[in-house]
């Protein structure tokens, strides 16, 4: 079997499993531009592989994701008979560590919500109940904002308090519930999307633009980071660029500190945050407890006070 056809196998394969699979089938695609798709696996060179991988400039995490895609698919290869070996370098340098996430600070969460007034005058597409609405919804249930986005107003149980989520980072469904004033929240803005128009009727989706459509990514990300240049929030150096999905992060975190102060048992509280934020592994809800100085101190705190409770035993 030729490269080409390899390797769109592979995707398939993959995607069947439940991967989407978008950022390595990109890599392994653009890869088949600069060589020969029709040859073997075997006849991709070293060479080849060395010149996708190197890119122009200093080690990134894009290197990182091009080697790592070459790597799972040449074990494919191999599993399947279609290449004996592998033409990846063995002496490969660790990739960069990955900046930590932006996190917002309570303040700044209430500076967002007070400054939807003035975005009110400007907005278009979106208005500010249905954006402070969004920013509630991915705070208050830690939802991916594609997630949030795809909400129908079946998928909303006012009754219950639970979100139904489907089509989510690994083709899964799981029930979110929503907490009293999450639910308060969803409830009052239900009633005003009702006016709106409803192209599809209970399948039309919760949130929405003035006319009814669904909200659109690119308009939704555009209109926040407005909202954030307004209110005078840019990050700092070193962390992730705040954004929306920041406030998936801001959840996380604030999530833990609030166990760690409420004497909580949080190792075995984390598998529980790791399935109703919808992680498949636990490890994957680590990358979002990144030690913020409040979360830092109330760990500290805890570890303080367990000291002096064994000393006095």
């Amino acid at each position: 079997m030729n490269v080409r056809d390899a390797i769109e196998q592979y995707i398939l394969w993959r995607r069947s499993l439940g991967a989407k699979f978008a950022t390595q089938s990109f890599y392994l695609r653009h890869f088949l531009k600069g060589v020969d798709g029709g040859v073997g696996c075997d006849e991709i060179t070293p060479e080849q592989v060395r010149a996708f991988i190197a890119g122009a400039g200093p080690l990134t995490s894009t290197r990182a994701h091009k080697y790592s895609a070459l790597a799972g698919f040449y074990r494919y290869a191999i599993s399947r008979g279609y290449a004996t070996r592998r033409p990846l370098p063995d002496n490969e340098p660790k990739p960069p560590r990955p900046a930590p996430p932006y996190v917002y600070s309570h303040g700044e969460l209430r500076r967002l919500l007070d400054g939807l007034e003035r975005h009110a005058r400007r907005a278009r597409q979106i208005d500010a109940d249905t954006l402070r609405t969004l920013i509630l919804l991915l705070y208050g249930a830690g939802l991916r904002a594609g997630e949030a986005r795809r909400l129908t107003l079946a998928d909303v149980d006012l009754k219950e308090s639970v979100l139904t989520v489907r089509l989510s980072k690994f083709f899964k469904t799981r029930l979110v519930p929503a907490g009293p004033q999450l639910a308060g929240v969803l409830a009052a803005y239900a009633g005003r999307r009702v006016r709106h128009p409803l192209p599809e009727g209970r399948n039309s989706t919760f949130l929405a633009n003035r006319d009814g459509t669904p909200l659109v990514k690119r308009s939704v990300d555009g209109s926040f980071a407005l909202l954030l240049r307004r209110v005078g929030i840019h990050g700092v150096e070193g962390c992730l660029r705040p954004g929306l999905h920041s406030l998936r992060h801001t959840f996380a975190v604030h999530r833990v500190t609030a166990w760690y102060r409420e004497g909580a048992d949080v190792q075995r509280l984390l598998p529980v945050l790791s399935t109703y934020l919808g992680h498949a592994r636990l490890s994957d809800t680590q990358v979002y407890l990144s030690m913020t100085p409040e979360l830092l101190q109330e760990a500290s705190l805890r570890l303080e006070r367990h000291a002096r409770g064994g000393s006095h035993a």
